[in-house]
């Protein structure tokens, strides 16, 4: 079955990807993950979609792996990933995110 990733910025702005959509994870700064997605919008091929995770600094390659564990082992289709509205996090180091669509 599929697996989708959800992100909840504090704004309550709210994205739901596939994870097969998942385009890579990358260490940004000491506590910055950017995670970039196939656009969720057509003709928009160029761009990917953007969330920024703030993360404990020098984690990003625990959080990177447990994002990516999850996605092959958990039993759960939908992951929250970062829901700052409820302070939920799939991972005690992730703090924060922010999305970004078509950036």
């Amino acid at each position: 079955m599929a697996k989708f990733l959800q992100f909840i910025d504090d704004a309550d702005d709210a994205v739901t990807f596939p994870a097969s959509s998942l385009q890579s994870m990358a260490c940004a700064a000491d506590s910055v993950l950017k995670l970039r997605f196939h656009p969720s919008a057509k003709g928009t091929a160029h761009l990917t979609d953007l969330v920024t995770l703030t993360i404990t600094a020098d984690t990003e390659r625990s959080v990177m792996s447990r994002i990516a564990d999850s996605i092959s082992f958990s039993e759960e289709n939908v992951l929250v990933v970062a829901d700052d509205v409820r302070g939920i996090y799939l991972d005690v180091d992730i703090t924060a995110c922010d999305i970004t669509l078509e950036a």
